[in-house]
C-alpha cells in the first residue's frame, strides 16, 4: 500500500512538529515553511479530514523575550515558555488565516491523557473542537510542568493524543527520513526501513545506535519509536519522515522517503480490546428493554434508559449495562458519577442541566466509550 493510500484512507490524522521546524536559531518564526504546512494541512481537510496539529516551539520563540541563549534552571525555561506560547498561537493564527482555519490552543500535562476523569474532559474538549471545525493545536503546557511530571518530548504527547482520539495516522516529522540500519552519511550499506509492523528489540538498538542523534528538539529516534509503539497499540499507523522540506505532508503523499510502523487492527478494535480486557468495572447501572436495543445497535446510553444504579463510583469509570433480568450486554466508561446518574435517571438529556443545576454531556455513555459484552 502506498502512502498516498494510506493517507486518503486515514481519517483523523494528528500531526507533530518540532522546535527546529517552527523557529529559526535565533528564535524567529519560520513563517514560509509553517505557510506551507498550513498549505498542507487545509488540503487534507478540504479532502474531509479532521487533523490535530501538535506543536512545540514556544520555549524557542519565548528565549529572546528573556534575553538568553542558554537555561539555567527549570524556571528560566518555564518563564520563555510563557513568553513563547502566546506568538507561538499568533504565528499559527497568521499561517492558517488565508484558509479560513480558526486554531484553538490545548496545553496539556501527563495527567490530562494519564488519569481516566481528566482524559475525558480533554477528549470531550478536542471533540468538540474537531466537530466545530477548528484545529486543535496542542502542546505540553510547560509553564506550570515540572521535571518528575512532564512528557519530556511532544513525540509521546502526539502518541497520547492520537490514542486518546482513535486516531488513524500520527505523523512525525523530523529531520531525518525514517529509520536506518545504520548511519547513512558513515555507512554507504545503510538500509532504510519502510515499513515495519513489530518494533523489536533490534530494531530499537538500530534507534538507539546510528540514528540516535537524529529527531529535532528533545527528541531522537528512540523517542520516536517509543511513540509509535503507543499508537500502534491504539490501532494507529505512524509514519516518520523529514519536516524540513517544502509542503512535508504532500512530500509524503507523493512517495518521499518515510518509514511507516503499522498497527494490526483498526482504531476500533484496538478501544473496544482496551474496554474488554483492561479495565476492571467499578459499578454497573440497570437499563429498560429500550435501551439495552439501543445500545446493542451501537447507540450512546442516554439517561432516559436507566432504572438502577450500583455501587459508589466516580467519572471516567468502567461500569457494567445490566438489562432488568440481570443479563450483562456492555461494558463502558461513565461520563457522570454514580451520585449524579441516579438524579437524572428516567429523564430526558435536555432535562440534566435543571436536575443537577449545570449543563451536562447528552449521554451517560458515549458509544465511542461502550463494548458489548459476549
Amino acid at each position: 500500500m502506498t502512502s498516498k493510500v494510506r493517507f486518503s484512507a486515514a481519517r483523523r490524522i494528528i500531526v507533530k512538529t518540532g522546535s527546529a521546524l517552527i523557529s529559526d536559531a535565533k528564535g524567529h518564526v519560520r513563517e514560509h515553511w509553517l505557510g506551507q504546512l498550513a498549505e498542507d494541512i487545509a488540503h487534507l481537510r478540504r479532502a474531509g479530514k479532521q487533523i490535530v496539529l501538535v506543536t512545540s516551539g514556544a520555549v524557542a520563540l519565548g528565549r529572546a523575550g528573556l534575553g538568553k541563549d542558554k537555561f539555567h534552571s527549570l524556571d528560566e525555561k518555564q518563564a520563555a515558555a510563557a513568553i513563547g506560547q502566546p506568538r507561538l498561537m499568533q504565528a499559527l493564527s497568521n499561517a492558517f488565516a488565508p484558509h479560513q482555519i480558526e486554531v484553538a490552543q490545548a496545553l496539556l500535562t501527563p495527567d490530562d491523557t494519564e488519569q481516566r476523569r481528566r482524559w475525558l474532559n480533554a477528549r470531550a474538549t478536542l471533540e468538540t473542537l474537531l466537530e466545530a471545525g477548528c484545529l486543535p493545536v496542542i502542546n505540553e503546557n510547560d509553564t506550570v510542568a515540572t521535571e518528575e511530571l512532564r512528557y519530556g518530548d511532544n513525540d509521546r504527547l502526539a502518541a497520547r493524543v492520537a490514542q486518546m482520539l482513535s486516531a488513524d495516522l500520527l505523523v512525525l516529522l523530523s529531520d531525518v527520513d525514517g529509520l536506518y540500519t545504520a548511519d547513512p552519511s558513515e555507512d554507504a550499506n545503510a538500509r532504510h526501513i519502510a515499513e515495519t509492523h513489530v518494533i523489536t528489540e533490534a530494531i530499537m538498538q538500530m534507534a538507539a545506535g546510528a540514528n540516535s542523534q537524529k529527531g529535532v528538539g528533545s527528541g531522537g529516534m528512540v523517542t520516536k519509536l517509543q511513540a509509535a509503539k503507543i499508537a500502534q497499540s491504539a490501532g494507529c499507523a505512524t509514519v516518520i519522515t523529514r519536516g524540513d522540506r517544502a509542503f512535508p505532508l504532500q512530500a509524503v503523499t507523493d512517495g518521499a522517503l518515510a518509514s511507516w510502523i503499522l498497527p494490526d487492527m483498526s482504531p476500533a478494535n484496538a478501544r473496544k480490546a482496551w474496554l474488554e480486557g483492561h479495565i476492571k468495572p467499578e459499578g454497573a447501572v440497570t437499563i429498560d428493554a429500550g435501551a439495552a436495543r439501543a445500545v446493542q445497535a451501537g447507540a450512546s446510553l442516554l439517561p432516559i434508559g436507566i432504572v438502577a444504579v450500583d455501587g459508589q463510583f466516580e467519572r471516567g469509570a468502567a461500569i457494567l449495562l445490566k438489562t432488568e433480568t440481570d443479563q450483562i450486554i456492555a461494558k463502558g466508561i461513565t461520563a457522570y458519577t454514580a451520585q449524579d446518574i441516579r438524579r437524572i435517571a428516567g429523564y430526558h438529556s435536555h432535562q440534566i442541566e435543571a436536575r443537577l443545576g449545570m449543563p451536562g454531556r447528552p449521554a451517560i455513555i458515549h458509544r465511542n466509550d461502550l463494548v458489548l459484552t459476549s
